[in-house]
Order: C-alpha cells, then sequence, then structure tokens
C-alpha cells in the first residue's frame, strides 16, 4: 500500500502533495513502482494534530481519488469522518481506511452496513491529539487483541457480514517504543483472528528512537527492516511512502531464503 498524504502537516510529507499537479505524479509514480493499493487521505492523523473539517478533508481528496480511479488504482481512502466517506462512494473507492477503528463517528458502521465496502479496523489509544500522552496498556498485545474481538462482535451485531476486513494494529498510534517493540515482536498472533494484518510503519518514530543517532529523514533503513520482519511474520499488506525501495528489499529477502 503506497501513501497519498494530501495535507499540509502530515509528519513525513505535510504539503508536497496538496497541490493536484504534484499529487498526480506521485499517484502515477506509485503505481509504476508497484504499489496495489494507494491509501489517500486529507487529514493528518500525526500526534498532537488537529481535527480537520471534514469538508475541507473532502475538497483537499477529491481529485487525487477522480485521478487515481481514472488510472485503474486500487484506492483505500483514509477517513475518519462519514461525511468524506459518504462523497467518496460515487467515486467507487474501495477501501475504508479509519484509524479510529469506527469509533470517532457513529455513522461510518451504518455505511458500511448499506455499501458492504471493504475496510481497516485500526487500533488507536485516543485520538491523535491525545494518543502520545503517557499511552499506558496492561498488556499491549491482549488489549489490542480485545479490542479487535469486541469490535468484530460490534460490526456483526450492527449487520455488516462480509469478511471483508484488514487488522492493522496501528504501531505509533497511543504506543510507546516498548509497545510499538512488542506489537512487531508478536505480530502474528493477530493472524488467529482470521484476517489479514496490515502494517504502517513507514518512517516512524519508533525508527529514530532506536537508531538515535544514525536517525535519517527518510528512515528508509529502519522502514526495510520492520517490513522485512513484518513480511516473514505473515503480515500481508504493508502502508509504505517508497514503494520502489521495500519491493526491492522483498524481492532480496525471497530469494536468499525462499528462492522464490
Amino acid at each position: 500500500m503506497g501513501i497519498l498524504n494530501s495535507t499540509p502537516d502530515s509528519f513525513s510529507d505535510g504539503g508536497k502533495y496538496l497541490k493536484s499537479r504534484l499529487a498526480y505524479n506521485q499517484i502515477k509514480k506509485l503505481k509504476k513502482e508497484g504499489a496495489e493499493i494507494i491509501d489517500i487521505g486529507g487529514e493528518s492523523t500525526r500526534p498532537n494534530s488537529d481535527t480537520v473539517d471534514s469538508r475541507i478533508e473532502w475538497k483537499r481528496v477529491k481529485s487525487k481519488i477522480k485521478y487515481a480511479k481514472k488510472n485503474k488504482i486500487f484506492v483505500s481512502l483514509d477517513t475518519r469522518k462519514s461525511h468524506v466517506l459518504k462523497n467518496s462512494l460515487s467515486l467507487k473507492i474501495n477501501l475504508l481506511n479509519d484509524v479510529s477503528g469506527l469509533v470517532y463517528d457513529k455513522e461510518m458502521i451504518n455505511i458500511l452496513k448499506q455499501t458492504k465496502l471493504p475496510f481497516v479496523l485500526h487500533h488507536m489509544q485516543g485520538t491523535p491529539k491525545t494518543m502520545q500522552n503517557n499511552p499506558k496498556y496492561k498488556n499491549v498485545i491482549l488489549d489490542i487483541y480485545d479490542f479487535f474481538e469486541n469490535r468484530l462482535e460490534f460490526i456483526k451485531a450492527n449487520n455488516v457480514n462480509h469478511k471483508n476486513i484488514i487488522l492493522d494494529p496501528g504501531i505509533g498510534f497511543g504506543k510507546n517504543l516498548k509497545h510499538n517493540i512488542t506489537i512487531l515482536n508478536q505480530i502474528s498472533i493477530f493472524h488467529s483472528l482470521g484476517f489479514p494484518v496490515m502494517l504502517g510503519i513507514s518512517k516512524k518514530k519508533f525508527i529514530k528512537d532506536i537508531a538515535r543517532k544514525n536517525d535519517s529523514k527518510n528512515r528508509t533503513g529502519g522502514t526495510i527492516s520492520s517490513s522485512i520482519h513484518a513480511m516473514l511474520q505473515g503480515v500481508q499488506i504493508l502502508r509504505v511512502h517508497e514503494i520502489n525501495e521495500i519491493k526491492q528489499a522483498i524481492k532480496v529477502t525471497n530469494k536468499i531464503i525462499f528462492n522464490k
């Protein structure tokens, strides 16, 4: 999954793809490099970020979704808001990626019931504004597992009966370094819930926390190493900024280890 943040303030690429022409070029680049999904969002959910008005968010993503669909791309919409989702349905988006786990906007579940749209069930403790204010868990793995079980029961109780659901434990969304490392070490446990697993690890702060003086702007090395680890644990979808480098690393790993 390639990332297109059409925002002024995303932590890695804020402001780079607000203008349509630049966004279109990036969409073409991501597709050419092998992105099978492009996740398009108009609201930053980095730590301490403010909520964006849904009309502004929709204005940011509308033309980019249109362009991606015109180019036959599988489009994931990154939003917490039913207004943005409703407007996007006519553009034939393929997937909803709601970082709140369908908690933020109560109308989301009704839209999913009506449309049968596939979606990512994402874990976040708190909100983007508060999530990194001393996050705590009894047991981070079991707490997230319980969250997924509870949300899956909620989804079924609301008559969303399809199985096109992806689980994302939310690296960096209300987690400190120890929490993130524990999740990465034990990520395979979430497969037992019976759904594909997605991870967003690209350029995130946990890489800086580990690398310290060897941190870099792009954090490509840390993104590649954590991506390879996730792949070897059976994670099916990697949400990343630099598609070509990750594809290259996966191909080399597969050849060396599995002779694929």
